[in-house]
């Protein structure tokens, strides 16, 4: 590695060029069988002389042998960097740069470092260009330092960082400069301030790096050593099986192997002697204990070796120590990355604790979204309304053909938004008018004719759209995540998700409570022939209610079909969720919705992250759960009064 320092560091001034060498090929010309087909041990005589030479055409030149660019031309023997153009190839000059065209490659033989080699010249290539003019070409060579780990690098990586001119590559070999100082630190000071200096990054890598730094390696002896730096003492029967003890103690030659039932019957073939071995006729040999007896006998003879008693096994494990030893002998260090590692596992905890908190609060959001306008037919007209997701599906899809027609992704969702609701507002009005108004109070053939109108819908979704998911796409400025750390991070589209839950939680608050339909809607839930003798039209008021309940779904699909695929059937994913949000909460209740959803939603999240392979698994569980739940409170966790109590 001193020779990969020495050679970038060389390149990088531009030594003068030695009176034996003049040019590249020069140089090439000395060592051809090294460069054609080089080694571990070869290439170090060639890097020996370039690094001689200070020519700056070596530095191309080694990239294109690393890149195995680099043939030798049979006829005069003369090296040249290879480009191959559609079918021609183009060789390049190593010292001049002029090109000539062939038009095969009969004459030339390729130089094949292998990958040893390659990675040899990549050393000395990567720490030359940390301080290259290019940036991309910086940034490959610290991505290139952080998959390879190695100490040379640490004192190149450090001379570049006070030149850097980019902000965030400085901070990155900053970082990386940090990783590399806690492994291969000149002293202990400069390796424990490093190791303080990891304990707010909670990344992987670091964490990697920490856990390199307390590696160990399981250890057997007589007695513990005390210059040894010990992490554990391990207990046989806890911390170590019976068996495993005295593999060790075998593989530390410090016990005698065990002679397993196929040794042993090898080693009576092998010593039969006519029919008899060890003292016992051949014939007699059927049980596990007569070959026993038969190689102990020969074992007595000192013909073959003894046999080890578990007795014996015993006395051998109880008169050993085993332990844990680290692979870092300083217990300073040790000390320090474990305090160091501690810290960041906890925040670590804190951090997916407050992840899982946004997802399920996001969750929340998208069933709140969903439910709300089935809380509001639900609850004032006692509706069960089956083909409510098919109205979340008309959203989506109305957001889709929408974005056919605008490409600005933002102004088409702006547009979507109201026209969503005006569709499924509509969609719902006749609803209600053709099929609806006719079952009141005949709750099972309302539900048989919503769930046909469900699968009418779905087929009609198909036969249009097909039974292709279709894109909805989200604007720019929605892409990615707000990122807070290594753990916590949350989609623009959820962030945008939520706020528009809140907005629309504050604007059925405002209608319900503070406008002449909100009061009327509120007098028809609690109770509707009262409503009605003061004048109220209830079938006008159920009709408006189940058209804005319609309408929200409508607004709804369109904010889901902006993360979730826009298909026939999405609506099915979520209508059970619906109907679980609104049971659970309170029946036509806003904030029993509000509650329903948070509590599913957290609920689902919960039961995901204690079993995460199993997402249907998870599914039952919740359904479980709230089947529970209404059994001990079955008017939901926010119960109305009213008309919703008496039913």
């Amino acid at each position: 590695m001193l020779r990969m320092l020495s050679l970038a560091l060389s390149l990088w001034f531009f030594l003068p060029v030695s009176a034996h060498a003049q040019n590249l090929q020069d140089i090439l010309q000395t060592h051809q069988s090294e460069v054609l087909s080089p080694g571990r041990q070869s290439v170090g005589i060639v890097l020996d002389d370039l690094v001689a030479s200070g020519l700056p055409q070596a530095l191309p030149f080694l990239e294109a042998w690393r890149d195995r660019e680099i043939v030798q031309r049979d006829s005069d023997g003369l090296f040249f960097r290879a480009i191959e153009v559609d079918d021609a190839i183009t060789l390049q000059d190593l010292d001049t740069g002029t090109t000539t065209t062939v038009a095969n490659d009969d004459d030339l033989t390729e130089a094949r470092p292998n990958g040893g080699v390659r990675r040899a010249i990549g050393d000395a290539l990567v720490q030359f260009q940390l301080s290259d003019p290019d940036i991309m070409r910086r940034q490959a060579a610290v991505d290139a330092i952080a998959r390879s780990m190695d100490a040379s690098q640490l004192g190149p990586l450090e001379a570049s960082i006070a030149d850097e001119p980019d902000p965030t590559l400085k901070e990155t070999k900053e970082r990386l400069a940090g990783m590399l100082a806690v492994l291969f630190g000149d002293t202990q000071e400069v390796r424990i301030a490093a190791i303080a200096g990891m304990a707010d990054d909670l990344s992987v890598d670091v964490r990697a790096v920490l856990n390199t730094v307390l590696s160990t390696e399981p250890q057997v002896a007589n007695t513990l050593p005390e210059d040894a730096n010990i992490a554990q003492v391990l207990t046989v029967g806890n911390d170590v099986t019976d068996t495993e003890a005295y593999a060790q103690l075998i593989a530390a030659d410090l016990a005698p192997p065990i002679v397993t039932n196929a040794q042993i019957r090898e080693a009576l073939v092998a010593n039969i002697a006519g029919d008899i071995v060890g003292g016992v006729a051949v014939s007699d040999l059927n049980t596990d204990a007569a070959r026993a007896a038969a190689y102990d006998a020969l074992a007595a003879e000192g013909l073959v070796a003894p046999r080890v008693t578990p007795e014996e096994q015993e006395a051998a494990i109880a008169a050993h120590v085993f332990y844990l030893q680290y692979d870092e002998p300083d217990p300073v260090i040790t000390d320090a990355a474990a305090k160091s590692l501690a810290a960041i596992e906890t925040k670590v905890a804190f951090s997916q604790s407050v992840d899982l908190g946004l997802d399920a609060l996001s969750l929340a959001s998208i069933y709140f979204l969903a439910a709300i306008g089935l809380a509001i037919t639900f609850g004032v007209m006692g509706v069960i309304n089956m083909a409510h997701g098919e109205f979340i599906m008309m959203g989506a899809y109305t957001g889709f053909v929408v974005q056919q027609f605008v490409p600005d992704y933002t102004l088409s969702i702006i547009i979507a938004l109201p026209l969503a609701f005006a569709i499924t507002f509509g969609a719902g009005v006749a609803m209600e008018r053709l099929v609806i108004r006719h079952l009141y109070h005949r709750p099972l053939e309302t539900l048989l004719a919503t769930f046909g109108i469900s699968i009418a819908l779905q087929q009609l979704a198909k036969n249009i759209f097909g039974t292709q998911a279709r894109p909805l796409t989200s604007p720019e400025w929605l892409s990615g995540a707000l990122v807070i750390n290594d753990v916590i991070a949350i989609s623009y589209i959820r962030i945008a998700i939520f706020v528009l839950a809140l907005m629309f939680l504050g604007l059925i608050l405002f209608v319900l409570k503070r406008t002449r339909l909100g009061l009327e809607v509120r007098a028809v839930t609690q109770n509707p022939g009262m409503a009605a003798s003061m004048g109220i039209n209830p079938d006008k008021i159920n009709m408006l209610t189940f058209g804005l309940g319609s309408g929200i779904a409508g607004i709804a699909g369109v904010a889901i079909g902006l993360y979730a695929k826009v298909t026939s059937e999405m609506g099915a994913d979520y209508i059970v969720q619906s109907f679980m949000t609104v049971v659970v909460g309170g029946v036509g209740n806003v904030w029993g919705t509000l509650a329903g959803a948070s509590l599913i939603g957290f609920l689902q999240k919960g039961i995901e992250w204690l079993n995460p392979s199993n997402t249907l698994a998870a599914q039952t569980y919740m359904i479980l759960f709230i089947i529970l739940f209404i059994q001990f409170r079955p008017k939901g966790i926010v119960a109305l009064k009213g008309r919703a109590a008496a039913d």
